[in-house]
């Protein structure tokens, strides 16, 4: 796995970098080589936050942590990202290796909840997309009070989200060619 580690509004010192490095490769036997790990720091009056994305054969993991310790957020972190890849195990073995994910998992208590093996949709909505602009989109989001919205880009006709941060700011969506 490719692992990235980058600091923001802090330098980062060697014996953390190791450290997520070697927790991270509790992982490896799950994801193959291709796969990249972006490890994200961020450090803002005395709140440290780590934030892992994992992509690989187009599954993305994400997790993120805030604490006081750096290493608290990282260890955080890496036991979410267990259990989202825990909870997607089944998916998991169709995509990945199938013997890594038991020989990882199983030393690793299962969560006592039952996870569905399917997901199951409970309503469908249809309504029709609106050509707007993305600053239309955040009012009318805004309006309806949701925390996202669909519509159909103006500008490139098309089917965007824009959607509210946890930090308050507005984030979007736009599809991608690969």
């Amino acid at each position: 796995m490719k692992i990235t580690i980058t600091g923001r509004k802090v330098s980062l010192r060697d014996h953390f970098k190791d450290l997520a490095a070697k927790k991270l490769s509790r992982f490896d036997r799950i994801f193959d080589e291709d796969a990249e790990a972006k490890v994200v720091v961020t450090v803002l009056k005395n709140r440290q936050t780590v934030e892992i994305t994992i992509r690989s054969r187009g599954i993305f993991y994400r997790a993120e942590s805030t604490a006081d310790e750096m290493n608290v957020a990282l260890d955080n972190v890496i036991d979410a990202l267990s259990r989202q890849i825990r909870k997607n195990k089944a998916r998991l073995e169709k995509r990945i290796h199938i013997s890594a994910i038991s020989d990882t998992f199983q030393e690793l208590p299962e969560d006592r909840e039952e996870e569905p093996d399917e997901y199951k949709v409970v309503r469908t909505k249809h309504f029709f997309v609106k050509p707007m602009s993305v600053e239309e989109a955040i009012l009318q989001m805004n309006l309806l009070e949701h925390q996202f919205f669909m519509f159909r880009n103006q500008e490139d006709n098309q089917i965007n989200v824009v959607y509210r941060r946890k930090d308050g700011r507005y984030g979007l969506l736009t599809p991608d060619g690969e």
